[in-house]
């Protein structure tokens, strides 16, 4: 299923999030695309202040943040690395088995990593202009989560 929102400013953003947020499921793997400034770490954000997380920031520099809220939330960035080895090296795996919800950004750089089931998030836009995003769910249960959302009647 794929889902294309236009014209996206702060409030739609905190809109979507929220819709989002209220579908996602223990175990969840939410794949972020975009250019650099196009919003990966401000929509995390947004979906974790409505699981009840209100720390979340960049995790370039750690590669991986652990957040508590109505879930466990794990924000990966692979910007830095340079394989999917160095992710399963600071425990990738483990984070995985946990069944904590995660969000990754760059998920490009370690696509043989990425599981089949997901739900990718395509960011489109930079700075101040309103954002384009896309939404595409690969497997049953993130096809009924976008479904569930209701995202596309925005």
């Amino acid at each position: 299923m794929r889902v294309r929102i236009e014209n996206i400013d702060e409030e739609k953003l905190d809109i979507i999030s929220e819709k989002i947020a209220k579908c996602l499921f223990k175990g969840a793997f939410i794949a972020l695309y975009g250019d650099l400034g196009s919003g990966k770490t401000t929509f995390t954000y947004h979906v974790a202040k409505h699981l009840g997380i209100d720390d979340v920031q960049s995790p370039t520099f750690t590669i991986v943040r652990e957040h508590k809220g109505d879930m466990e939330l794990f924000h990966f960035d692979a910007y830095r690395l340079s394989s999917s080895d160095e992710l399963y090296d600071i425990g990738y795996d483990d984070y995985m088995n946990r069944g904590g919800i995660i969000f990754m950004e760059w998920c490009e750089l370690v696509s043989d990593a990425i599981p089949e089931d997901r739900l990718e998030v395509h960011i489109y836009g930079s700075g101040d202009m309103n954002r384009l995003m896309e939404f595409v769910s690969f497997g049953k249960k993130y096809d009924e989560m976008l479904l569930n959302s209701e995202v596309d009647k925005l």
